[in-house]
């Protein structure tokens, strides 16, 4: 008879066994707190208000102020104004009225605020070579191009992505608007704005944008013997406001700031309401037609507007007024997925307004409208090539041309420069090292020069446009 050698094996130990197994429900109750009530929403925003003051304050001088560091030799002339150091150091033993500088330690490098850099880069853009590219292009007699950040998943670095090339624009010499259109106020905490209430935000240049349009149906409503719809006291409030008024400067001397805070999202329930009460409002265009108006595009080389993470009116607002769309996403299954999903709806949304408004246009005999974008790119962020590359492949065979082929990755740097409310290029080097902080930047510097390529591009084809028109006109 063949001997039994079945092997019998001893139950799991409670250590090995996996966390969810074995635990008390009376222990589980004595861990639990009381239940929360709608005040208890309240008490927790309180506690993160305090603590948002807290991290947002290491960023800032004695005064509160956010206070942009300083930038040194060797990083003016790398990154900044194309020379050689000993050049560098020579022109301006040369020009005693061309800022000097400060050393802060004896025998140690020289140092320069972002304005005095600014200046120099000017000087050298009239007095260097003109075979190299100290002032960036920008075609004379053409309006700002405004670029809208999008993407309705968050934590995709929409805002990072923004704000960054805010940044990276503004050190290259452009003159930078950006307009924060999302409630979280993100964009606004970034570049140290103080926002009290929705009328510090782009909410009353849509206002005012509605009321003007009320203002001509009114006219037109007496003129048929109609009795005219009152403007309300906050409509009327709005009419005596301008851009301007809404416009505040940051702690880089050429950016300014749009700000958002929480009441901004009020916008989004109030805009309906006016539409639904004058359904031949283009709200759509409310943002576009202000800025515009109040000669925001002609003082200003680039604006970057930051969209809430959902397609509501204000990111239509964002969008619509866009010349350049991008659109951050991470190399992921369901950011893809969820991407081509925003795509879709960017498509039944756009196309449904210009469907509603061309209708009329044709009964009417009036030329019917088109949105048209000069560019639209998809960008991969937070990029990790040992984990995502398969993926980012794939993605790139089915997006093509739209998914830009620069893929921004993600360093210590930026996890550092987030921690301290701030962005990669305000990190000063001296806190890593040149190498750790060379090294950090160049994704951010890739990614801008993808964006500068296409922003050259799209103006190149503005000015010879224009060129063609002028010629044709004469």
């Amino acid at each position: 008879m063949a001997k039994d050698i079945h092997k019998t094996r001893s139950a799991p130990k409670d250590a090995d066994l996996p966390p969810y197994f074995n635990i008390d429900p009376d222990a589980a109750l004595a861990d639990l707190d009381q239940p929360t009530s709608t005040h208890g929403f309240a008490e927790i925003a309180e506690a993160c208000g305090r603590g948002r003051t807290d991290l947002a304050s290491r960023g800032m001088n004695e005064d509160g102020q956010k206070e942009l560091r300083l930038f040194s030799t060797w990083e003016i002339t790398r990154y900044v104004i194309p020379v050689a150091q000993a050049h560098f150091r020579r022109v301006l033993k040369q020009n005693p009225d061309l800022p000097q500088g400060r050393v802060e330690t004896e025998g140690g490098a020289k140092w320069f605020t972002l304005d005095e850099v600014l200046t120099l880069r000017a000087f050298f853009g009239a007095q260097g070579s003109k075979a190299k590219d100290y002032i960036p292009y920008r075609p004379e007699g053409l309006p700002a191009k405004m670029v809208a950040v999008a993407n309705f998943k968050g934590g995709v670095g929409k805002t990072s992505t923004a704000a960054h090339l805010a940044m990276s624009a503004a050190l290259d010499g452009y003159k930078v608007l950006v307009v924060d259109l999302d409630s979280q106020g993100s964009m606004t905490s970034i570049f140290g704005g103080t926002v009290e209430d929705e009328w510090q935000t782009a909410f009353p240049l849509l206002a005012r944008h509605y009321g003007e349009h009320l203002r001509t149906e009114n006219q037109r409503r007496l003129d048929r013997g109609d009795p005219p719809q009152p403007l309300d006291e906050a409509l009327t409030a709005a009419m005596d406001m301008t851009a301007q008024d809404v416009i505040q400067s940051t702690h880089w001397p050429n950016i300014d700031l749009i700000g958002a805070q929480l009441n901004l999202y009020w916008a989004e329930f109030q805009i309906p309401v006016w539409r639904m009460a004058a359904r031949s409002w283009k709200l759509w265009d409310a943002l576009t037609d202000r800025l515009e108006a109040d000669g925001v595009l002609d003082q200003y080389d680039v604006i970057f507007i930051d969209t809430p993470p959902a397609l509501g009116y204000l990111t239509i607002n964002g969008l619509s007024a866009a010349d350049i769309l991008l659109v951050p996403m991470g190399a992921s299954f369901l950011e893809f997925d969820s991407t081509g999903r925003f795509f879709d709806m960017l498509h039944s949304t756009f196309a449904s307004i210009e469907e509603g408004e061309n209708l009329a246009a044709r009964a009417l005999g009036r030329p019917e409208i088109g949105f048209e974008w000069d560019a639209v790119r998809t960008v991969i962020t937070r990029y990790d090539a040992a984990q995502q590359g398969e993926l980012a492949a794939l993605m790139q065979a089915y997006m093509g041309p739209v998914l830009s082929p620069h893929k921004q990755d993600y360093t210590a740097l930026i996890g550092q420069a987030g921690e301290q409310v701030s962005g990669i290029y305000e990190a000063d080097y001296r806190d890593f090292n040149r190498e750790t902080y060379a090294r950090g930047r160049e994704t951010f510097d890739a990614t801008y020069a993808a964006f500068k390529r296409l922003l050259l591009g799209v103006w190149r084809r503005d000015a010879l446009q224009d060129a063609a028109d002028h010629r044709a006109a004469q």
